[in-house]
């Protein structure tokens, strides 16, 4: 995949390109998406754009650095995981760190793609800015997230951030019907049993309960910023306390902590 093959982003896939192009990349990005946006597939056609040996500013999926890429064995890109079950790494910061300290094998740039980077933990991301701060020259960090309000202001100050729509929008918005009514069921105080019984489906599959969370976010943003007829019901400090919940679910889930207890706390506190 290349840049081409992305739908929906084509105004940010131009300025990428025109950056990469006129020699402008930077040495550290945010991309930021819901859970279901493809947010890795981007990076990696970001990286291919720069590192392309035929079509430098898009990607061609056929020189040697595009089908590294594509494989994910390219030398001088570099995958940091910073969650796994029950643990959040931040030795993979420090392994990170280790690597871009070190010149590129096979080209003039050394590329790094944080996936999930904002569940890294204060103590990962206090020790990423230092390299953030101080970049070895060719380097860009590409940091993957959902929600960027779970990253330090200093990590948000030090990169480029970019919001990476869904392909498809119109289907997207069809599957936020669920979540809106979840959200309506609790604006009017139903009892916690017929919640479960609604949200029972997806209480044992973490890729459905992430894109669940997702919708529930979004529909109280939309509560948040829209002049809805059910937001006089909500005040802005209640709908960030519920985020704020929500959040803490998805960083549970991306911990490793069962899905169904985390969904069910996060419909206790928000008042199910």
């Amino acid at each position: 995949m290349t840049f081409s093959n992305i739908i929906g982003n084509d105004q940010l896939i131009e300025r990428l390109g025109d950056t990469i192009r006129g020699k402008g990349v930077t040495h550290a990005y945010i991309f930021e998406g819901d859970y279901y946006t493809d947010k890795l597939a981007f990076a990696n056609s970001f990286a291919k754009a720069i590192l392309c040996e035929t079509n430098h500013g898009a990607g061609c999926e056929t020189c040697m650095s595009c089908i590294k890429i594509e494989h994910g064995n390219h030398e001088d890109v570099y995958y940091a995981e910073v969650t796994e079950k029950g643990n959040t790494k931040d030795e993979a910061i420090n392994q990170l760190q280790i690597r871009l300290s070190n010149k590129p094998y096979s080209g003039e740039r050394n590329i790094a793609i944080i996936k999930d980077a904002d569940s890294m933990t204060l103590k990962a991301q206090n020790r990423l800015l230092k390299t953030l701060e101080e970049p070895q020259a060719g380097t860009v960090i590409i940091l993957l997230s959902n929600n960027i309000q779970n990253l330090a202001q200093t990590i948000l100050s030090r990169c480029v951030i970019f919001r990476i729509n869904p392909e498809n929008p119109k289907y997207e918005k069809q599957k936020f019907e669920f979540e809106e009514e979840i959200v309506q069921m609790l604006l009017e105080n139903e009892p916690f049993y017929k919640i479960k019984s609604r949200i029972n489906g997806i209480l044992k599959d973490k890729e459905a309960s992430m894109k669940f969370l997702d919708g529930m976010e979004r529909v109280y943003r939309d509560l948040s910023i829209l002049n809805m007829e059910n937001s006089r019901l909500y005040k802005r400090s209640d709908i960030n306390k519920i985020v704020s919940h929500i959040e803490e679910a998805r960083r549970d889930l991306q911990i490793g902590v069962n899905t169904a207890y985390s969904l069910k706390n996060m419909i206790l506190k928000i008042g199910g």
